[in-house]
């Protein structure tokens, strides 16, 4: 192991000096560009988020319900533009309000039938891909320099990452041999990688690739091209998926920077990078796979820019890790939508869908059906529910068409043109 290692960091310094004296990469200063049909997603997941953290608080409440008392100042927390009253009121479908068994003149809110229903259901869910969320789990405190996160930070993710409520506690109870809860710096409570899982060291970038060469390799093959499938394989420079702003791609200056830096050694962001100059180009692609991997681990490809700055330490980040952001609009691109910023994965969706979904987003499709129609059936639940899958899947189809004529419009310059405004809170 310690062989490898060695052997990895005499690799990266060699290339990394062989890149820094042979080639300088000019980089292009770009526009933001803004996306109707990712900012409708992330504006639409806004409530989506809200409505789901207040049902699980009603579910995890000892009195099966919540009053207006308790939910009138957790508007910031739910990350509202609007009042959280007002919010629970539009969604009788899963809201049910009524007095308060011993004060009448204070409003209460349980959940109605069909919300219990899709509560089990959910529950469901997270049982059967219990597997799956150890390994996400797993992944990100294997990019950590310590193996371990803050739990106020996973706690933060937990709706994007998909982790189950009480994760640090059933999961590390399940799990002794994985996770452990330790005291981290500062006396923060932390969640720590207890052993090392070689099998899930393998990135999303490096998981596209072999798909890649294995396809590449059976069509070589039956053309008689044998050799072709081993030479791709031992290519070290990886190339990110990219999808640039309409405009951009035809750009010789933009093709030429990109193309630089596609041709940089790729560096896994499970090994140890601490050998590298932290400003060289070689590390700040390495800082862009440790970006992409992460969102990659995300239920919906892209997770808010304050939630990654909690962890810019433990994936050691440069101070001003947003500006990559801008610099590779082909790879991410950033929302100003609902008051804050979000940071998207754009290989994730296309023509304003997730490309590929998982079954907690597919379930959560259903819960926003819920919330925005069948108010007919809140006391049919039992009748709804069997047809909700083919609903959803109608519903979609129906959005995928009305999305797929949207097109990304340029805003002008004074609007988003400097790397400041959005570095400003790092500064």
């Amino acid at each position: 192991m310690n062989l490898g290692k060695n052997f990895l960091l005499s690799f990266l310094k060699s290339a990394h000096y062989n890149f820094q004296h042979n080639r300088s990469i000019v980089k292009v200063r770009l526009k933001w560009v803004k996306n109707r049909s990712l900012d409708h997603i992330i504006d639409v997941q806004t409530d989506l988020k809200a409505a789901c953290l207040v049902k699980d608080a009603i579910a995890r409440s000892s009195t099966g319900y919540l009053t207006a008392k308790s939910l009138s100042d957790s508007q910031k927390l739910l990350g509202l533009t609007v009042p959280t009253l007002r919010f629970v009121r539009r969604y009788p479908t899963l809201f049910e309000e009524y007095p308060h068994p011993k004060y009448p003149s204070l409003p209460c809110f349980k959940l109605t039938q069909l919300a219990q229903m899709l509560q089990e259901r959910e529950m469901r869910v997270f049982e059967e891909g219990e597997g799956d969320t150890v390994e996400r789990l797993c992944k990100v405190l294997m990019m950590t320099q310590n193996k371990m996160v803050p739990l106020q930070s996973l706690h933060s993710l937990k709706w994007d990452l998909g982790l189950p409520v009480d994760f640090d506690r059933n999961l590390v109870k399940k799990y002794p041999d994985t996770f452990r809860n330790v005291k981290g710096r500062n006396g923060l409570d932390c969640l720590k990688l207890v052993q090392w899982r070689e099998e899930f060291s393998v990135s999303k970038l490096q998981m596209i690739n072999e798909k890649s060469v294995t396809e590449s390799r059976d069509n070589a093959n039956s053309i008689g091209l044998v050799g072709y499938g081993k030479f791709k394989r031992g290519k070290a420079a990886l190339e990110f998926p990219m999808s640039f702003p309409r405009g951009y791609g035809a750009q010789k200056k933009v093709k030429a920077w990109m193309d630089e830096f596609q041709k940089l050694p790729y560096i896994s962001p499970y090994e140890d990078a601490r050998g590298i100059d932290p400003n060289s180009e070689l590390m700040e692609k390495r800082v862009v796979g440790v970006l992409h991997e992460f969102l990659s681990l995300t239920i919906y490809k892209k997770t808010k820019r304050n939630y990654l700055r909690t962890l810019r330490e433990d994936l050691n980040l440069p101070h001003k890790f947003t500006r990559i952001f801008t610099r590779y609009p082909g790879i991410f691109y950033l929302s100003l939508k609902c008051k804050t910023t979000t940071v998207a994965l754009r290989e994730g969706y296309r023509r304003g869908r997730l490309v590929d979904p998982h079954p907690l987003s597919r379930h959560r499709d259903k819960f926003h059906y819920v919330m925005r129609t069948g108010l007919i059936y809140r006391n049919k639940a039992a009748e709804f529910l069997p047809h909700l899958d083919n609903l959803v899947d109608n519903a979609e189809t129906d959005t995928r068409e009305e999305e797929s004529d949207e097109e990304e419009i340029e805003m002008a310059d004074e609007f988003y043109d400097s790397e400041a405004e959005i570095d400003s809170d790092d500064d």
